[in-house]
């Protein structure tokens, strides 16, 4: 931390790291227990030390895969984890307000959205609304290209889910002068990452730059 409490991109990743080598054991930290004076702490105010946004997939709670309790994580989710203006403006919200350092866009393996995408681009297969054609559409730009590029329907979509992922990370590092602010002053961070649902073990791929985390936080390029 620093003199005025902020939590740095560095610590903040580090707890991220430690909190989903416990999950990945079948660890639980005390500290994530919720307990009533711990709830009641948190009902002036919060200090979130991580912008998470992620998957709606039931399966992919960033609480649990990090093993983080009340007031540690501000969870954007929606499905693909697209950065949307409405996510793009929380990010701003959480970032100005509680000077939130460290923002992780994570994907996961077997992801229905970007496997959707995929065979919409593919199959011409139309969604069956148009609020889902929105999702598409915000994913498709990013995985158009692996389409011919890559022939194995396993690798397309794993190579697909981390390609969504940068360009949601993009999005977020350029599409919004307020965190393009925040990047340049040094006050925030944005990195991608993918869970896999087959291990419960989180690779941080995109955007590490300096903030060196511990060797078993990298996951392949």
């Amino acid at each position: 931390m620093t003199q005025d409490n902020r939590i740095l991109a560095t610590e903040a990743l580090r707890r991220l790291v430690d909190g989903n080598d416990r999950f990945a054991r079948n660890l639980r930290s005390v500290d994530s227990f919720v307990t009533q004076e711990h709830r009641e702490a948190m009902v002036e105010s919060q200090k979130p030390h991580t912008i998470i946004l992620c998957c709606a997939d039931s399966r992919v709670p960033a609480e649990l895969i990090f093993d983080c309790g009340l007031g540690e994580l501000f969870v954007c989710r929606v499905a693909g984890n697209i950065a949307a203006p409405s996510i793009v403006g929380s990010v701003e919200f959480a970032a100005e307000a509680f000077g939130t350092e460290l923002v992780v866009v994570m994907g996961h393996t077997r992801c229905g959205a970007v496997s959707a995408t995929l065979a919409a681009l593919d199959q011409a297969q139309v969604p069956i609304s148009p609020n889902l054609k929105d999702i598409v559409d915000r994913i498709a730009p990013s995985v158009h290209e692996i389409l011919g590029m890559v022939n194995d329907e396993e690798t397309r979509l794993r190579t697909a889910i981390r390609a969504n992922v940068r360009s949601a990370a993009n999005q977020l590092r350029h599409g919004s002068r307020i965190l393009e602010k925040l990047r340049g002053d040094g006050r925030l961070t944005v990195i991608g990452a993918e869970y896999e649902l087959e291990t419960g073990r989180v690779h941080f791929f995109d955007g590490l730059g300096a903030l060196e985390p511990p060797r078993h936080a990298r996951g392949g390029a």
